[in-house]
């Protein structure tokens, strides 16, 4: 799967979707939570010969929320699991933003 892939799917869950971030302007705000954004975070690429023989990419996907909403991390979390995604997931609540943030951490292998 690619980064192009990811994008996507992540896209045909029904929610906004940035790299990184939205840009804001006045005449095109942020949307509203919920909202998805994602980013790469570090390579693990598997090395052999003296080669990268094997690109691993890990990426950081972001659910943004006002209120805790477990349905729509279920939605996320099941589209993850389709995709044949493992994750593991870290919540936080952003005091300045007013917003619950779950961070789905992922590997693509080979994309």
């Amino acid at each position: 799967m690619t980064q192009a892939d990811l994008f996507q799917e992540l896209k045909s869950l029904g929610m906004p979707v940035a790299y990184d971030h939205f840009e804001s302007t006045p005449e095109d705000p942020a949307p509203p939570p919920p909202f998805i954004t994602y980013q790469f975070s570090y390579s693990n690429d598997l090395l052999a010969d003296n080669q990268n023989y094997l690109d691993i990419e890990n990426f950081q996907i972001e659910l943004y929320t006002a209120k805790k909403e477990p349905a729509t991390e279920k939605k996320v979390q099941e589209k993850l699991k389709e995709l044949r995604l493992p994750y593991s997931k870290v919540e936080a609540w952003l005091d300045d933003e007013k917003l619950f943030q779950i961070i789905y951490e992922i590997q693509l292998i080979g994309g």
